[in-house]
Formats: C-alpha cells, sequence, structure tokens
C-alpha cells in the first residue's frame, strides 16, 4: 500500500508544469484513485440516503466522466479550455466532502 501522503498524477508527464496545472491534475486524479481504486460507489456509503447525497454521487459520477474526456484530449488546443477546466475544478471542490473513504 502506498503511503497517504503520497499521490502519483497518471495524466502529467514528467517534464516541468505549471503549479496551476498540477492543481488541476491532482485534484482529478484523487477523484479518480477514489473511484478506480477505493471503489467510492460500490463501497459502505449509502448514496440513496437522501437527496444531498444522490445528487454528490451524480455530480461525482458526471465529474469523472468529464475527466476521463478531458485527460485525453490534454494536447488539443481549445480557446475556453483554461475556464471550463475552472469550473470543473470548483464544481469537484463543493462535492469533496462526499469522497471520505
Amino acid at each position: 500500500m502506498e503511503p497517504a501522503n503520497h499521490l502519483h498524477i497518471e495524466s502529467l508527464p514528467e517534464a516541468w508544469t505549471d503549479k496551476d496545472v498540477i492543481m488541476l491534475h491532482a485534484c482529478f486524479q484523487l477523484l479518480t484513485d477514489a473511484i478506480e481504486k477505493q471503489h467510492l460507489f460500490s463501497g459502505e456509503l449509502n448514496w440513496d440516503f437522501d437527496e444531498s447525497s444522490r445528487k454528490a454521487k451524480a455530480e461525482l459520477e458526471e465529474l469523472y466522466r468529464w475527466w476521463a474526456q478531458r485527460k485525453i484530449q490534454e494536447n488539443t488546443l481549445e480557446q475556453n479550455r483554461y475556464e471550463k477546466d475552472t469550473e470543473m475544478l470548483i464544481r469537484l471542490i463543493k462535492v469533496r466532502g462526499y469522497m471520505w473513504i
């Protein structure tokens, strides 16, 4: 098991990367790890507990799907990408309280 304070960001190259980009990739790596390695949606959490939990699960699933597509398109130029990345990062931060596995 890896130490809890070590995060391998799979979507970043070994080359120098600006901190704002690292922040985006790190946060979405945490989401990816929670879903894929810690089985966020198949564990002990009752996502049907209340409306807030159901909405949080839907939001986390949507963010996960978006990130899967976004990291594939990393090298394409898109005029509004930075703004969209920021929007999605804010959305992730708003539901981070549901990632407590």
